[in-house]
């Protein structure tokens, strides 16, 4: 890493008109260090791993239910490693294994509806902290915030490290 002055925080780096590389990647540090302290908070809650956490927010978040397969490419595990995950999951009661097509080999993933309530109520700080700070912007601001962290997800998820 280079030696780069310190450009201050937030509001002062916005003023000083700074936004170079180092000042995102100090920002990006300090968000996703933020979001995995809750994480870490939910998975020792509900005696889980942080990776847990992680399939859950995947199995939540996917257009369709996810099945075993797909949760593997996604989070970038062995099989077996995604199969003790979804054994801790189903055991604390957060998922449920369903054969539910008419191939009864393919497995899908379902978030059980009072382990989301829970999960909504310890995430909740981050989204009234969310609401809160999106307030602070235009409509036209946000849709570039948006487009930036779509276009970061998207070309991280291509990212692996070597070996996998």
């Amino acid at each position: 890493m280079t030696d780069v002055p310190d450009p201050g925080t937030g509001a002062e780096r916005d003023r000083a008109g700074v936004a170079d590389l180092h000042s995102f990647a100090v920002e990006l540090r300090r968000l996703n260090g933020e979001i995995n302290r809750l994480v870490h908070g939910f998975a020792g809650e509900h005696g889980l791993h942080a990776t847990d956490v992680l399939a859950l927010a995947a199995i939540l978040d996917a257009p369709e239910p996810l099945t075993p397969g797909r949760l593997r490419e996604h989070l970038g595990l062995t099989s077996g490693a995604v199969t003790a995950c979804l054994d801790r999951l189903e055991r604390a009661g957060h998922i449920r294994r369903v054969r539910e097509s008419p191939d009864r080999r393919v497995v899908h993933l379902h978030y059980v509806p009072d382990a989301r309530s829970a999960a909504r109520a310890h995430f909740r700080p981050l989204a009234d902290v969310t609401a809160s700070v999106r307030s602070g912007f235009s409509e036209d601001e946000l849709s570039v915030v948006l487009r930036f962290l779509a276009a970061m997800n998207e070309q991280l998820s291509a990212v692996r490290s070597p070996g996998r």
